[in-house]
């Protein structure tokens, strides 16, 4: 056998693909439905603790309680009341509704079965690539972009990247977010201590929509509660914000930090360009302040209507663009 294997399983009806590093003994899941993460299982003082708060049966694949590990494409977060204008033409996602109800969040792919491309492992790592073709015009997208999700698990931990390819005629806003959620081995929430290398935070509004403008963009000094330049406990802080201007380490990468005192186990989610939301789970439907989302994010909620981050999110017709993350996992070499 090899260090490294990739096998298909079933959760009930649910196909589930299995990464494995038998020599960590780190074991990851990823199901085929919206290509979310289910586990990230990592061996700590002889037991298998599971990184990953996750979806944890086919129902809740299915459900998708708090869009767990979701794959945000063509756009994360929220769109305002599901409207936006791109290139002059004004886009409504939700034709006919009105009220309340109007909400758009998270992309379209969340839903979504995505084909197995490509499975593959050997001494350096495991690997497998899914595809979906299901992102077509539609009501307030007129677009069609087709999606490659890779995962590999290998030594320094696990990578994904999404390529995003614009097949149809037209110019269209496009950008990548994840929406994982983690947990450490020991205490909760308010004991793990969380680093984010921003220096601006993103302001919004009750319904978390960044405020118009440049009163969008706050310096973090001025804003010492939400401030987490330095490693500090999250305690009884409500977390649920972009960061922006983020700084890269000389590798650059630029990685937030979530780090549990009490096991020395901690992990590093990184990117290498784009915004991190930080979200203490204050709002979720299951395991309320359970764990704490670290999202990376190509571009910040509702870039589709801000016109600063027009450049970033506009994918010419034929053309693809890359958006790479992942999780390293710290620990002192007694805890492995």
């Amino acid at each position: 056998m090899t260090r490294y294997t990739v096998e298909e399983v079933l959760w009930d009806e649910q196909t589930v693909l299995v990464l494995t590093d038998h020599a960590q003994q780190r074991h990851v899941q990823i199901a085929r439905h919206g290509a979310a993460l289910l586990t990230f299982k990592i061996m700590v003082n002889g037991v298998l603790h599971d990184l990953a708060d996750g979806y944890r049966d086919a129902a809740e694949i299915v459900s998708q309680p708090s869009s767990r590990f979701a794959i945000m494409v063509p756009f994360g977060g929220r769109i305002a009341a599901a409207r936006y204008e791109f290139d002059g033409q004004v886009q409504d996602l939700q034709p006919g509704v009105v009220g309340d109800q109007r909400a758009s969040r998270h992309g379209f792919v969340r839903g979504v079965d995505f084909d197995i491309v490509a499975l593959s492992a050997d001494e350096q790592r495991a690997q497998l690539t899914l595809a979906t073709s299901s992102i077509r015009p539609q009501p307030g997208y007129p677009h069609a972009i087709d999606l490659d999700i890779t995962y590999t698990l290998d030594a320094q931990g696990l990578t994904l990247e999404a390529a995003m390819r614009n097949v149809g005629d037209s110019t269209a806003p496009c950008f990548f977010g994840w929406h994982p959620y983690f947990r450490l081995p020991a205490g909760g929430v308010d004991d793990w201590q969380l680093q984010i290398p921003a220096q601006t935070l993103i302001h919004t509004d009750a319904n978390l929509i960044a405020l118009p403008g440049a009163p969008a963009y706050v310096a973090l000094d001025d804003a010492p509660a939400l401030d987490f330049r330095v490693p500090r406990r999250i305690d009884d802080a409500i977390i649920d914000q972009g960061y922006t201007d983020l700084e890269p380490e000389p590798d650059g990468r630029i990685r937030t930090y979530l780090r549990d005192p009490a096991s020395s186990v901690g992990i590093a989610v990184w990117q290498e360009r784009g915004m991190m939301h930080a979200f203490t789970a204050d709002t979720v439907t299951r395991d309320v302040r359970g764990a704490v989302a670290l999202e990376p994010m190509e571009c910040m909620a509702n870039a589709f209507n801000r016109p600063e981050c027009a450049d970033a999110i506009r994918l010419l017709p034929g053309a693809e663009r890359r958006f790479r993350c992942g999780v390293e996992i710290e620990m002192d070499a007694a805890s492995a």
